[in-house]
This record gives structure tokens, C-alpha cells and sequence, in this order.
């Protein structure tokens, strides 16, 4: 039997991204050592093999092209392996640099620059899962819908989306009535209260929206004060009042249309 090389030892912030990786991989090792059989660990050791060479490659390689184009490989890997639970990426946008993250079951996050996109990707590691990756691919289609909404070509999304961060039924429920408040309309805290099945939570409604996991997709910036002013927003006044702005735009230019 041929030496089997050994193994370089595992980058530590890849092990925190993949914590079972170093378990897999010597599981891979001790079959290869072992007396070939045709059901050794079956289809196991070929899809690891692809994601340590990738991850080898990216720790070893020089360039910049060369390192990203690894990346993409690897969130690619990653993903089809199991071994990716959280990916995201930033888009630039008229309302300054967004992040988006995703899992399995959708857009799960959407951040402004003002939350701290290192603390919001900090977060999402420890409430979802430390396998978190830079995937942009896995969110193009989520980065098109907001640039489209953002240019003023979309009225409303059709992604699929992830509320897992938002915790408790009554925060939920504001949610859940934030995505029927129309386009280019807009709603008191009041009244999303009562549609929420809470007359009096006025201000659990104002926490509702102000953590909202899903700000512009979910739209919380349409929820405004009983007097008519703006309110608080989590991206800023300025954000806020760009997308009313932009909405009431677009549904002033529809009418003219008509």
C-alpha cells in the first residue's frame, strides 16, 4: 500500500465555518488506509474531496481572480456537501450598501450599513448557524428583485422568505400584515395594533417593525405615525423617507399611465 501524505492541519476560522469538516476528514483518511471495499463510507469520500481541495487551493493559492473564482467553488461545494447553512453577500443600493442572507428556506436577513453588517453576520452565526458563507450566487435572485423594486420596475416580491429571527406570535402577526399594507400606502402603528390582534401594543408594533429581520422586502417603512409624520426606521429617517418617496412616485406615474 502507498503512504498516505499527511494531512495539512485545518485552517481554524474554516473549522469554524465547517465544524464537522475535521471529523469528516479523517473519516476520509481512514479509508483510504483501510482495505478497498466498493461500500466504504459510500459517495462520502468523493464529495469531501471536492471541498478540501477547494478549501486547499483557497488557502494556498496566490491572486485575486485566482481566490474567487475558489470562493465560488467552494460555496458551491459547500452547498451541494451540506455544509452551508447561511449564505450571503452585500448589493449596492441607492439606500447605501445592503446585506442579504439566506437559508434553505429563504431570505432571512436584510441589513442596512448602519446595523453593522460584521455584527449582524456575528449574530446570524450564533442564532442560526456558524456555517455561514459568502455565496452571492445563492442570493441573485433575491439582489435582482431589490434592485428592480429599488429602480422603481417592481411593486412586490416573490421570494421565498425565512422569519425565524423574528421571535414570539405577536411580532409575527405584524409581519405578517406588514406584507398586505399596498404599495405606495401607508398605515399608523395603531392600526397595524389592532390588525395584529393587540389594540393597545402600540409600542410592541413600533419594536415589531424596529427589528424587523426583513426590512424593504417586508415592509415596515410603510407603517407611520397617527399624525401623518414618519417615524423611526431602522435603516435611518432618510431611508424611510426614500422609499415612501420612490412608492408614491411609482403609484403617481401608474395612475398618469391610466
Amino acid at each position: 500500500m502507498s503512504a498516505i501524505p499527511a494531512q495539512k492541519p485545518w485552517n481554524p476560522s474554516i473549522l469554524n465555518l465547517f465544524p464537522d469538516l475535521a471529523e469528516l476528514s479523517a473519516q476520509e483518511e481512514a479509508a483510504a488506509m483501510a482495505p478497498d471495499t466498493d461500500d466504504q463510507f459510500p459517495g462520502q469520500q468523493a464529495e469531501l474531496s471536492a471541498v478540501e481541495q477547494a478549501l486547499i487551493e483557497l488557502l494556498d493559492g496566490d491572486g485575486t481572480d485566482h481566490h474567487t473564482g475558489l470562493r465560488a467553488r467552494l460555496a458551491r461545494e459547500a452547498g451541494e456537501s451540506g455544509l452551508l447553512d447561511v449564505a450571503y453577500r452585500t448589493i449596492d443600493t441607492r439606500l447605501g450598501p445592503l446585506l442579504l442572507a439566506a437559508t434553505s428556506l429563504g431570505l432571512v436577513r436584510v441589513a442596512f450599513a448602519v446595523e453593522g453588517h460584521e455584527e449582524v453576520l456575528t449574530d446570524l452565526a450564533a442564532r442560526i448557524s456558524p456555517r455561514l458563507m459568502h455565496a452571492p450566487a445563492r442570493l441573485d435572485g433575491a439582489a435582482q428583485q431589490i434592485d428592480e423594486y429599488l429602480h422603481g420596475d417592481r411593486q412586490r416580491f416573490d421570494l421565498g422568505l425565512d422569519f425565524r429571527l423574528a421571535s414570539g406570535a405577536f411580532r409575527h402577526n405584524v409581519l405578517a400584515h406588514l406584507q398586505t399594507i399596498a404599495y405606495g400606502s401607508t398605515a399608523s402603528y395603531a392600526a397595524v395594533a389592532l390588525a395584529a390582534g393587540s389594540p393597545k401594543a402600540v409600542r410592541a408594533v413600533g419594536t415589531a417593525c424596529a427589528r424587523n429581520p426583513l426590512p424593504v422586502v417586508v415592509p415596515c417603512h410603510r407603517v407611520v405615525r397617527s399624525d401623518g409624520s414618519s417615524g423611526q426606521y431602522v435603516g435611518g429617517p432618510t431611508a424611510k423617507q426614500t422609499l415612501l418617496r420612490l412608492e408614491s412616485s411609482g403609484v403617481a406615474a401608474q395612475a398618469t399611465s391610466t
